[in-house]
């Protein structure tokens, strides 16, 4: 949780100063939700599609802070090689897809993954999550996604942060469903309700939707109650969001009330946290530091190619494409 604050703190900076090219999105809020996700899933069996809020569980997951920093300012180190949007970064070959702007989309890519794995019999013992947001449960992807993990009983956990808007749109204006939660019936999946600011009761439930879909439970759908502490973007003021909304109970910051759940339960001192903080805070310095030194793609030079293919497109195939 602190390394993806700190590092999104970072890159808010840089994107004022003009050094970040595209938008930057903030996980400000949705950090308990995320890194309690992240941790709750393992690197090379399970499958995790994180969203634009997901900076603590890809933390959480084992992506290195270097992987993000050469991404949003360009690096051809970088995963995607400095050539897409700087959020559309992943690492397929470790179980983390490439995130899709198109929100809901990644419930159907990760359903895919999983039954994939069904028809190749090496879906056991494996999960596949995603995190989106109120609003992606409003889209069509969602729907199919979520139905045809329902049909096959797929490994799936779907965590929605309900973070009281979609963009602008405010939840009244988004379902009428009393509570998110009460879709999972209808789809027959398993549902979960949790406080998302509270650290602990999110390392607790999440951790049980995981663990209920590893065991054959089918798919599971967690809804975590919060609200984002920022803007949509870094371009967007949040001025929409009623001031009545930042003071109650949801408008708390997570981090806060983990740092507290920490010393009261004797799990950390005051001191070890800030050296954490002071720790983390140089390498988050390291990792700028060495991306901003290296080159950006040259697009005189650059050929273009997809990722996933293994020639150019302009060159005659023998075999199949994709890797």
């Amino acid at each position: 949780m602190l390394r993806g604050r700190i590092l999104e703190n970072k890159l808010s900076s840089l994107y004022k100063a003009g050094k970040i090219v595209g938008g930057v999105y903030l996980g400000r809020g949705q950090e308990a939700v995320s890194a309690t996700l992240g941790t709750a899933l393992i690197q090379g069996t399970d499958f995790f599609a994180p969203l634009i809020r997901d900076q603590a569980g890809r933390t959480a997951f084992g992506e290195p802070l270097i992987d993000c920093t050469r991404t949003y300012l360009g690096s051809v180190k970088g995963p995607m090689r400095g050539r897409d949007g700087n959020i559309h970064r992943g690492r397929p070959d470790l179980g983390m897809p490439a995130m899709i702007s198109h929100l809901g989309a990644q419930v159907s890519v990760v359903a895919g993954m999983l039954f994939a794995k069904r028809l190749q019999g090496t879906l056991a013992g494996r999960v596949g999550a995603t995190c989106i947001g109120d609003g992606a449960t409003s889209t069509g992807a969602f729907h199919e996604g979520l139905n045809l993990a329902a049909i096959e009983r797929l490994p799936l956990v779907v965590v929605v942060a309900n973070n009281q808007f979609a963009y602008s749109t405010p939840n009244d204006r988004q379902f009428a469903c009393a509570d998110l939660v009460e879709k999972a019936r209808g789809y027959g999946v398993g549902g979960f309700s949790v406080d998302g600011t509270d650290m602990l009761a999110c390392v607790s439930v999440i951790g049980e939707a995981v663990r209920r879909a590893r065991e054959g439970g089918g798919p599971q759908m967690v809804v975590a109650r919060l609200l984002r502490l920022s803007g949509h973007g870094e371009h967007d003021d949040g001025s929409y969001v009623p001031a009545e909304a930042r003071v109650d109970h949801y408008g708390q910051d997570c981090i806060e009330v983990a740092m507290q759940q920490l010393i009261e339960n004797h799990f950390a001192t005051a001191e070890e946290i800030v050296a954490w903080q002071d720790q983390i805070a140089d390498e988050v310095q390291r990792a700028v530091a060495q991306a901003q030194q290296e080159p950006v793609p040259d697009p005189y030079q650059e050929d273009w190619t997809a990722l996933s293919t293994r020639f150019p497109l302009d060159q005659p195939i023998s075999q199949p494409i994709f890797s």
